[in-house]
């Protein structure tokens, strides 16, 4: 009876565990070669689900990709449920000087700096990359984590 309420415990500890790993951590695949040389294209992340008011300049992030730059594939093409994911570089948060010498477009709102529930995010290869620089400001809704660490490739 004993070794019965043991198992029975492992696996209410271990559905906990997963629950809360669900709704606290992402894991992500890097897809294109907008974070290069950082992340490469096939490396895999860890992001923790945390709030734009915990995020800082220079942070990595993982962010809902927005609606001009999946016009006509609003969804990931492996995920057809899910949306389309970004991974990019913090630069400005919510009180930063807006960067508009990186950042031009941000010129048109004429704002001092970043309001409130708004991020500006780069690529680190700035070529390869879809950020701010294209679609101005990111919304607080659509920031869903900041990179923990990468994880080991595996081919």
């Amino acid at each position: 009876m004993l070794g019965w309420l043991a198992v029975a415990a492992m696996l209410a500890v271990a559905t906990v565990g997963l629950v809360w790993a669900r709704r606290h951590l992402l894991l992500v695949a890097v897809v294109g070669r907008s974070m290069e040389p950082t992340l490469r294209s096939g490396d895999r992340v860890l992001a923790r689900r945390v709030p734009l008011a915990r995020i800082r300049p220079g942070d990595v992030v993982v962010l809902v990709a927005p609606a001009e730059m999946t016009a006509g594939r609003p969804t990931r093409p492996d995920a057809a449920d899910t949306p389309g994911l970004l991974i990019k570089r913090a630069y400005a948060v919510p009180g930063d000087p807006v960067p508009v010498d990186r950042v031009p477009l941000l010129r048109r709102g004429g704002e001092q700096v970043v309001p409130d529930g708004r991020l500006v995010v780069l690529g680190d290869n700035p070529s390869q990359s879809y950020d701010s620089r294209e679609c101005g400001y990111i919304a607080e809704p659509d920031v869903l984590g900041v990179l923990v660490r990468p994880r080991p490739r595996t081919d």
